[in-house]
Formats: structure tokens, C-alpha cells, sequence
């Protein structure tokens, strides 16, 4: 304990990296999942690659909004492993399965009917049905989607991240062989397109979790998470969903800023929508490099909140917030050197709207370089207040600046004054940029007033 309280921040940045590089890589090979997805079926079709960035965006708005009570999870775990609390663990972890289920439960009809609603949002009849017939399929993968990432968010809370990674690269290994068979129709597999793909989403998520309940069971049979799995816990339940509630909504007001951008630019065409595709996976790709640490710095932070350790609390939030400014630097330089690289890896060249997706991808690449900073900020910032079990402020916050900043001023800049595409993407810009400074002050302020170290209310 004394090493612990007395680290520099040196010390707490090297374990930071000890704990975030395989969540980071984690996220990395999870998202090659995505993007094997898009890259195969950019080779594939153009209207198939704008049709799998509509129904990724919609179904991860429900994932990350299912996602909250997984979330819960890891500070909560982090939290009483501190304390030494097995049985603590065991049900907080149980209780976010079963919410987990729950949500899946409400949110699977509208899977199902995902082309009505489209076009409801303004999109053509052929992009939303191509939506549909992929998240038909993929839709029943967000049970156990948000199985895995409960677990994962469970052994992440006990710092065993390593088989988070080792699990996350062969599923990202075996959906890419799936979908090399069945987009394609090799090896006497019949051709299924965008439904091949769902198929390979559907078969990689449920392989997955079945990866991690295998070593949940056999490496931690002290918390014998699901026997007597049918058995109720409402107190615990209940906690685990005030707290998971907020972070949900959090996540939804991000992913609904980025869910509405692409709706934004689905409606300038199929060109700037399959470019906006492009340049987003790029972009992703980044964040979860600072969403990889922002988690490390959940679990330090939870587990410096529940030994009380203000000292620790300020020093490992500073070190997480050095190290993303350091990684954006480098992916800064990345997005404005070498665009045309990221870009034409989902591109055929023989393509006849190739020059016109360059060109509006390059735009939107640079765009993405001038908000690393910020999104790196406020996701790192939001995995600190987490640390400390406060959620619900925080969600307030990142709704006025999603919603009340980025949106409208996404939609002033990309129609209000013409600028198409890179507009849309200003706007993000804009309401990261006010996430970023107002979650920062509000870890600040909670460690000058004390209440850092308090149970949140």
C-alpha cells in the first residue's frame, strides 16, 4: 500500500501502460472485427459499404447504451478487489449479466425493423433495406456482445487484461476468415454479401463469449459467477444499475452525435457517406487507443477510490491525461502525412466514384486530426469520474456538449453554410471540444472539494 500511495507519476504512467496496453489492443483487434467488415465489403460494393455504416451505427448505439451496466462493472470490481471483497464481486458482476440480458431483451424488435426506422431518419429505401437484411442477422449477436464486454469489464476490474487481449485477436481472427468465405463465396461457400458478413459478426461474437465464460469458470472458480445464476439479487441489481444507467446515456450521447452525422451526410449521397465511412473507421481506430487507457485509468482510479488514496487519485489522473496527449500527438501526425495510405486500403481502385471518395475522405481525415486531442480528453477524462463511481453528472455534461454543441452546429456548418461533409465533421469537432473541458473540471473539481475519494452521490 505504502508503494502504491507513495508512486510518482512516472510510476503511475508505467502502470497505466502495464494495465492499458492489452486493453488498448484489445479494443484494437475487437474493432478489426468492424473493419474487416467494411474493408471486405468496400472490395465488395459501394452500396454495401455505405449500408454496413448505417446498420454499424445503429447497432452500436444500442450496444454502448446496453454497454453502461458492463461499464459499471469494472469500477465496482476494482473497487471492492481493493477492499478484498470476493463476494461483492461475484454479484455485482452476476446482477450486470442479468441487465444485460434484460436490455438485449427490449432492444432486439428494433433490430428486426431497422428499415422502417431508417427511412424514417431520411434514408433511401435501398441503403435501409441493405441495413436491415445485415442487422436481421447481426442484431441477435448483441446478446452476447454484451456478455463479452461484462466480463471482459469483470476481469478487467482484477487487472487480468492479457486473456482480454488473447481472446479479442483470435475472434478478430475468425471473423475475418468468415467473412473472406462468405462475402465472397470461396472455398464452395455460397455468396452472401452483406449478409455474409452479419453471419461472420453474429458467429465471431458468440465464439467470443464463450471464450471468456470458459476462462472465467476455470481461472476463477471462487466466484462461481453463474451458479445458481436465476437467483435474484435487487439490492445489487439495483446499484449496478444507478450506476450503469448514466454511462449508458453517456455513451449514447456520443455515439447519437455520430449516429446523427452519418444520417447528415447519408443524406448528401452515397458517395460522401461511404467516404464519411471510411474516414470514421479510421478515427475509431484511434479513440480506442485512448478508450483502451481511459479504462486503465477506471481501474486505478477505483482502486485508489476505494482505499481512500487522494494522492493517488491526482497523480494517475494527470498521468492518464500526459499519455493521451501523447498518443494523439502521434496519430495527428499520421491523419495529415499519409491520408490517401488509410483511405485507399478500403478502396478498389476500378471503382467509378474512387477519385470523388479520395477527395472528400482527405478532407475529413484532417478533420479527425484536429479532434484527437479532444477525444482523447474526454474519454480519458469520463473513464476517471467512473474511477470514482460518479456517472450521472458527467451524462449531463456530455449531453450539452454533444447535443447542444456539436449537433446544431454539425448541421449549421454542413447545410447552413454549404460545406457538405467536412462541415458535419466541424461539428464534431466543436462538441468534443466542450466534452473534453467540462468533464476535465469536473475530475478536477472533485479532487479539490474532497468528494474524489467519498462515495459519489
Amino acid at each position: 500500500m505504502k508503494d502504491v500511495t507513495q508512486m510518482t507519476l512516472a510510476g503511475h504512467m508505467r502502470g497505466l501502460l502495464r494495465l492499458g496496453l492489452p486493453l488498448i489492443g484489445g479494443h484494437l483487434a475487437q474493432f478489426a472485427i468492424g473493419l474487416t467488415d467494411a474493408i471486405m465489403l468496400g472490395w465488395y460494393g459501394v452500396s454495401e459499404l455505405a449500408a454496413l455504416t448505417l446498420a454499424n451505427g445503429y447497432f452500436f448505439t444500442f450496444f454502448l447504451v446496453g454497454s453502461g451496466f458492463a461499464w459499471a462493472v469494472m469500477p465496482l470490481v476494482a473497487s471492492f478487489a481493493a477492499e478484498d471483497d470476493q463476494i461483492m464481486i461475484r454479484r455485482a458482476t452476476r446482477m450486470a449479466l442479468w441487465l444485460s440480458i434484460l436490455f438485449f431483451l427490449a432492444a432486439l424488435p428494433l433490430m428486426l425493423i431497422s428499415d422502417p426506422v431508417l427511412r424514417a431518419l431520411g434514408q433511401s429505401p435501398d441503403l435501409a433495406a441493405l441495413a436491415q437484411s445485415y442487422l436481421r442477422i447481426a442484431g441477435w449477436g448483441l446478446l452476447p456482445a454484451l456478455g463479452v464486454m461484462t466480463l471482459k469489464s469483470y476481469l478487467a476490474g482484477l487487472e487480468r487484461t492479457r486473456v482480454i487481449l488473447a481472446i479479442t485477436v483470435l475472434a478478430a481472427l475468425a471473423n475475418a476468415a468468415l467473412n473472406y468465405v462468405l462475402i465472397f463465396g470461396h472455398f464452395g461457400a455460397p455468396e452472401l454479401g452483406i449478409a455474409g458478413a452479419a453471419i461472420a459478426s453474429l458467429a465471431t461474437h458468440t465464439l467470443s463469449l464463450a471464450g471468456v465464460v470458459i476462462y472465467a469458470r476455470w481461472a476463477l472458480p471462487q466466484h462461481d459467477l453463474f451458479g445458481r445464476f436465476w437467483r435474484a439479487d435487487t439490492e445489487m441489481l439495483a446499484r449496478v444499475f444507478r450506476l450503469g444507467w448514466p454511462i449508458g446515456l453517456t455513451s449514447l450521447s456520443e455515439v447519437g452525435l455520430f449516429v446523427m452525422a452519418a444520417l447528415m451526410v447519408g443524406w448528401l449521397g452515397t458517395v460522401p457517406l461511404a467516404a464519411h465511412g471510411i474516414a470514421l473507421q479510421c478515427a475509431s481506430a484511434t479513440f480506442l487507443v485512448h478508450l483502451g487507457l481511459a479504462n486503465a485509468a477506471t481501474v486505478r482510479t477505483g482502486s485508489a477510490f476505494g482505499r481512500g488514496d487522494r494522492d493517488a487519485l491526482a497523480r494517475g489522473g494527470l498521468a492518464a491525461a500526459l499519455l493521451s496527449v501523447g498518443i494523439a500527438s502521434v496519430t495527428i501526425v499520421v491523419f495529415l502525412t499519409m491520408p490517401e495510405l488509410l483511405l485507399t486500403a478500403f478502396l478498389n481502385r476500378g471503382d467509378a466514384d474512387y477519385a470523388a471518395i479520395l477527395a472528400i475522405g482527405v478532407q475529413l481525415l484532417a478533420l479527425a486530426a484536429v479532434f484527437q486531442l479532444v477525444d482523447g480528453g474526454q474519454v480519458v477524462a469520463l473513464g476517471l469520474l467512473r474511477g470514482v463511481q460518479d456517472t450521472r453528472v458527467p451524462m449531463i455534461l456530455a449531453a450539452v456538449a454533444y447535443w447542444g454543441i456539436g449537433l446544431p452546429v454539425s448541421y449549421g456548418l454542413g447545410f447552413g453554410l454549404d460545406w457538405g461533409a467536412a462541415g458535419v465533421w466541424a461539428g464534431l469537432v466543436s462538441g468534443l471540444a466542450t466534452a473534453s473541458v467540462l468533464l476535465a473540471a469536473r475530475f478536477v473539481s472533485r479532487l479539490r472539494s474532497g468528494t474524489g475519494v467519498s462515495v459519489a452521490g
